[in-house]
């Protein structure tokens, strides 16, 4: 499985007009989290962001909110924002145009949010023109700077954590996933990276544009 863990120059000139990273120039990181909600990966997740008090961006699915209704309800009453990340988790990429936005509009219809994170980061620039400018969508593509790779089974819980702390910066836009797939790294990791960002003076923060 080949990835890059940290947004390279390249894909930022490829969607300029997507968010890479916060302009913030105080000591604050934006935890993001894909996929969910997830019965078991939400609530963990919930929990240890609690302990911590910081806030977070759930993008979720829209089958998932179908599914699990109540979970979405929790993750907005504890004070965290959502965004759509697609109904059915679309590759933009291998995707129809019409199939892709009426996707997006079919989750839209349970995600009250004007964020947008393409599946697999992966999107057509006239795709992401048409989120930016249609009238039914007009949302934010938001990307990340550090991806932590906790979806990849193939890595060690150890370099999960390296993959985040390492490039960290003010402004980060951090993806986890609040998935099955991804929960054995996340249960592994993310209390570390919570516990490293309190010790090191970060305020954890949701996204609000």
């Amino acid at each position: 499985m080949f990835y890059v863990t940290t947004a390279s120059w390249l894909l930022k000139r490829i969607y300029p007009s997507a968010l890479w990273r916060m302009p913030t120039r105080e000591k604050k990181v934006y935890l993001t989290f894909d996929d969910g909600p997830h019965p078991t990966a939400t609530p963990y997740v919930l929990e240890q962001l609690r302990a911590f008090n910081a806030k977070a961006t759930f993008f979720c699915l829209g089958k998932n909110v179908a599914q699990y209704p109540e979970l979405y309800k929790r993750i907005l009453m504890a004070g965290h924002a959502t965004g759509n990340h697609t109904y059915n988790h679309l590759n933009g990429w291998k995707t129809p145009d019409k199939q892709y936005f009426e996707d997006i509009l079919s989750a839209r219809k349970l995600i009250d949010s004007n964020l947008f994170r393409p599946p697999y980061g992966r999107i057509t620039r006239w795709q992401l023109s048409q989120l930016e400018e249609r009238p039914a969508l007009q949302m934010r593509a938001v990307m990340w700077t550090i991806l932590s790779g906790d979806f990849d089974t193939s890595i060690s819980s150890e370099r999960c954590l390296e993959n985040v702390i390492r490039p960290l910066m003010t402004g980060a836009i951090i993806v986890f996933h609040d998935s099955e797939k991804a929960l054995p790294h996340v249960t592994a990791t993310l209390p570390k990276v919570l516990s490293y960002l309190e010790g090191n003076g970060y305020m954890m923060e949701k996204i609000t544009i």
